[in-house]
């Protein structure tokens, strides 16, 4: 493929992600965007692979390798679950950047990708190297740390170390002097060793940032990571004088970006104090740890499928909330069900969706749409709170922190602040969970204890088919 070509196709493809983009902020366009970005990324790649910078002898290496990361990534789209897709997007932020990282440790070290740069040009290369690896390194280990937090193989709280703040600048101040010393190497022995220890440094950085995120901020955390994943493709860009990189990096990392604010927003909280720590800095005791905390807040009112199917029939408005426990139990598909038949005996059905729920951005939306819930009965939070007075049933399945009445009216809660669906304005509400375990910020919840709701426990799944077929009988 000619250079010229080559070119062309960049182009083309350039224009396919933008449109991807447009897409997906619509539901009802968002197939269409996947297709748009996957047609894009073939053009690219095929571009990549078929254009002049690769050489006849690379090419059954690359061909090799990409066999062998397309069978991985068809074997994971096959067996992923949707409760895992939170962490899976966190694990594929680590590969770019560890990609990334890579890049840059192997543009310093080939004498060739230098050749012909001379004076301040090489001087800029050399610093898009640096940041390159920095990033990436920051992006790799965050990214891990933040896969093992929403996989549960690390723990949602918060890892506060004293002076933390100070750990961190003594961190920058370190990768700046280094930079200094790398810039100033006239070999690539003399620049190595600032390299590696920016690098180490960079990466006890990303682990320490994540670590230190209390789990209610995670959604945030898995956005900020796509915005860092797309500075470090930018960055890879840069380094291998590659356009289209630097151009879907750009796009990447401001779209994540604009996401980060979106989701600080939704939780009123500003982005600099989730890097600070996030959610449940402050440890609330749980039942059994002594303290007052530790006592019940209240008698909670148990409710049976029988009972909650009642509740159903005779309501005229209902608002559904779904969270995480949802997805876990796989009851979209029988929310979904239960939503038809209520709809066909004219109870107005609708779904309220935090930004924030479960534990990616758009989670929940996903998951309703998989179920083939219309797209014009699913709400954002903000067009149904004023509702809630005038409805007659809420029913929250597998929520919990978006549903916290403590972020309104408890000052000292840790999730003070952030908004939240007000289900229990209605006339009734119903809360499905299996315990009285707290949610992901790791706090009691005062909604159970109300005298208009009503607690149905057990898997979601289970008592849901159990309503269903009350409904139907």
């Amino acid at each position: 493929m000619s250079s010229s070509l080559a070119t062309v196709a960049y182009i083309a493809a350039t224009i396919l992600f933008i449109l991807s983009l447009g897409g997906l902020s619509n539901q009802t366009t968002a197939l269409r965007g996947n297709l748009y970005g996957m047609v894009g990324m073939t053009l690219a790649v095929l571009a990549t692979v078929f254009g002049p910078q690769v050489t006849a002898a690379g090419l059954p290496w690359i061909i090799g390798a990409m066999a062998i990361g397309a069978g991985i990534g068809l074997y994971a789209a096959r067996t992923v679950q949707m409760t895992q897709m939170p962490e899976l997007v966190a694990l594929m932020h680590s590969m770019v950047g560890l990609a990334a990282m890579l890049v840059g440790f192997a543009t310093f070290i080939d004498p060739t990708a230098t050749a012909g740069f001379e004076g301040a040009a090489k001087t800029i290369h050399e610093l898009e190297i640096y940041i390159g690896v920095f990033i990436g390194a920051v992006t790799f280990a965050g990214s891990v740390i933040a896969f093992g937090k929403l996989s549960g193989r690390i723990s949602g709280n918060p890892v506060l170390l004293p002076g933390r703040h100070w750990l961190n600048l003594a961190g920058l101040l370190v990768v700046i002097y280094f930079g200094g010393v790398f810039m100033q190497a006239h070999d690539v022995q003399a620049g190595m060793l600032p390299v590696i220890v920016m690098t180490i440094v960079a990466l006890l950085f990303g682990v320490h940032m994540v670590m230190a995120i209390g789990g209610a901020d995670m959604p945030v955390v898995v956005s900020m990571l796509n915005s860092y994943s797309g500075w470090a493709a930018a960055a890879t860009g840069f380094m291998l004088s590659n356009d289209l990189l630097i151009v879907v990096g750009a796009l990447v990392g401001s779209s994540g970006a604009i996401l980060s604010y979106i989701m600080c927003n939704a939780m009123n909280r500003s982005f600099i104090s989730v890097i600070a720590g996030g959610f449940g800095t402050t440890s609330t005791p749980k039942p059994g740890a002594g303290g007052a905390a530790a006592q019940p807040a209240g008698e909670v009112t148990p409710v049976t499928a029988l009972e909650t199917a009642e509740l159903l029939r005779e309501a005229k408005s209902v608002i559904i909330v779904p969270g995480y426990g949802m997805a876990v139990a796989q009851a979209q598909h029988t929310v979904f069900e239960i939503t038809k038949h209520l709809r066909a005996k004219g109870v107005n059905v609708r779904f309220g969706i935090h930004p924030v729920a479960g534990r990616m951005p758009g989670h929940m939306n996903v998951l309703l749409a998989e179920a083939k819930v219309p797209y014009d009965i699913v709400f954002e939070m903000d067009e149904l709170n004023d509702d809630f007075p005038a409805t007659d049933v809420t029913m929250v399945i597998g929520a919990n922190d978006i549903v916290n009445p403590s972020a309104q009216d408890d000052p000292t809660s840790p999730i003070a602040g952030m908004p939240v669906l007000e289900v229990w304005k209605a006339k009734t509400s119903i809360v499905m969970k299996r315990s009285m375990a707290s949610g992901y910020a790791g706090v009691d919840n005062p909604l159970f204890y109300k005298e208009n709701n009503r607690m149905l426990f057990g898997d979601a799944k289970k008592m849901l088919d159990e309503v269903l077929t009350a409904l139907r009988a």
